[in-house]
């Protein structure tokens, strides 16, 4: 069994996805039957799914990313952390959720590319600007809300 070939699809900007991030997106996928790929430069095990693929890519800055653009559609929905393919994803029409449950729209894009922006001049200039703060479980539980939102949102 497939989706019909105008359904939407997620797409999963999976080198820096958490595991249990990748995991609610699995189970969610297969409950809505909505076809879910992962793309990252590594293989990524995917639960045994007609709906859930992996696409490896070469490694190398955007190669990922640029393989999600070159694959979406406006109205897919795409994972990632990354606050420039993100952009590029509202761009085309689709939407963008990161893995802590902020879904990107084009309203508040712009301000998250200058703060991006502004911490990697810092971080240019030797100042620590630390990593990302610890996915904790209401972060997953933000996440888990925002997707069943989308996937509403489809039917």
């Amino acid at each position: 069994m497939t989706t019909p070939p105008d359904a939407p699809s997620i797409w999963v900007d999976a080198d820096a996805c958490p595991a249990v991030i990748r995991d609610i997106l699995f189970r969610a996928a297969e409950r809505a039957k909505l076809n879910l790929t992962v793309v990252a430069n590594h293989f990524v095990r995917t639960p045994p799914s007609p709906w859930l693929r992996s696409l490896q890519v070469a490694g190398g800055p955007d190669v990922a990313d640029d393989a999600i653009m070159e694959r979406m559609r406006s109205g897919d929905l795409v994972v990632t952390q990354d606050i420039p393919l993100a952009a590029r994803v509202i761009e085309k029409g689709g939407a963008a959720l990161d893995p802590r449950g902020e879904r990107h729209t084009s309203d508040t894009i712009a301000q998250r590319l200058s703060i991006r922006n502004f911490m990697e001049e810092l971080r240019g200039a030797g100042v620590q600007t630390g990593g990302p703060a610890t996915l904790h479980a209401r972060d997953r539980q933000a996440f888990a809300n925002q997707l069943d939102r989308w996937i509403a949102q489809q039917r």
